[in-house]
């Protein structure tokens, strides 16, 4: 889906609710969950700004947002979105993990839920079908699931000497089992080891990146979700090269934007 029919699906959506509930505040109020935190998600945000204000929504003008952050802990998902449903917003926009859009879809079927995912969500059971998804929850999926397997084989292709490529997953995540059958795959068909290293904790991360040095680790794959973690962890570890001992180990991550957070001040 292009962009511009993504950020118009997120603008509308503040629209939709208005003539399906009976009371509504002075302006619309958009609940905005993440299972990041303000640093790791801002450039989402952002964008999700961009995409109000080309619908003619401006926050504070004539849209009000509630953010709610989990900070990268997932159990906390299900009492955020509960929360929300308690605050009475209007629509609720589920930003990252399926494990978010699954949380809103258990704590309300009445309030619209717009959500965006990186997996499929009939599988996952948030909708019907993608050309109707019926209920109370509709939004974007990017299949990125999918692209692991690729993205495996785009580093090993950039780093070619690497004997050994890891994968640095959130096992929190509900989409962790296919990011590793892909990897898996990836690794046979190019003859390489590969590593998956945990990180839900500061400690596993701390332990995954002692692990990448003893190991002697040629590369290193960290998925988009993961990077969400590593920022709320504040974790001191520099992927870009990745500092472990005193190798310097190349890093692919799933988006540019979570190159960029990797150094910013948590």
């Amino acid at each position: 889906m292009r962009r511009r029919e993504f950020i118009t699906l997120l603008g509308s959506a503040t629209a939709w609710p208005l003539t399906a509930r009976a009371q509504q505040p002075a302006i619309p109020v958009v609940g905005y969950l993440s299972p990041g935190t303000l640093v790791s998600a801002n450039p989402f945000r952002a964008a999700f700004l961009d995409g109000l204000m080309e619908t003619g929504y401006v926050e504070g003008r004539n849209v009000a947002i509630e953010y709610l952050w989990a900070e990268g802990q997932y159990d906390r998902l299900l009492s955020l979105a509960g929360e929300l449903v308690r605050r009475q917003v209007s629509v609720i926009v589920t930003a990252g993990a399926t494990s978010t859009a699954l949380a809103a879809k258990a704590a309300t079927e009445t309030i619209p839920i717009v959500f965006v995912l990186g997996s499929d969500p009939v599988q996952f059971g948030l909708v019907k079908s993608l050309a109707r998804p019926g209920g109370n929850v509709t939004g974007v999926t990017v299949l990125d699931v999918d692209l692991i397997a690729k993205a495996f084989e785009m580093l090993h292709e950039l780093v070619p000497a690497a004997t050994t490529i890891g994968v640095l997953v959130n096992p929190n995540n509900l989409t962790v089992e296919a990011q590793k059958r892909g990897s898996q795959i990836a690794a046979r068909n190019l003859g390489v080891h590969l590593l998956v290293l945990n990180a839900s904790s500061q400690s596993e991360i701390d332990a995954a990146f002692t692990t990448l040095g003893e190991q002697r680790v040629g590369a290193l794959l960290v998925n988009r979700r993961t990077i969400l973690l590593w920022r709320s962890a504040g974790s001191t570890h520099h992927a870009g090269g990745s500092s472990c001992g005193s190798d310097s180990i190349p890093v692919s991550h799933g988006t540019r934007r979570s190159y960029e957070l990797r150094d910013q001040p948590g």
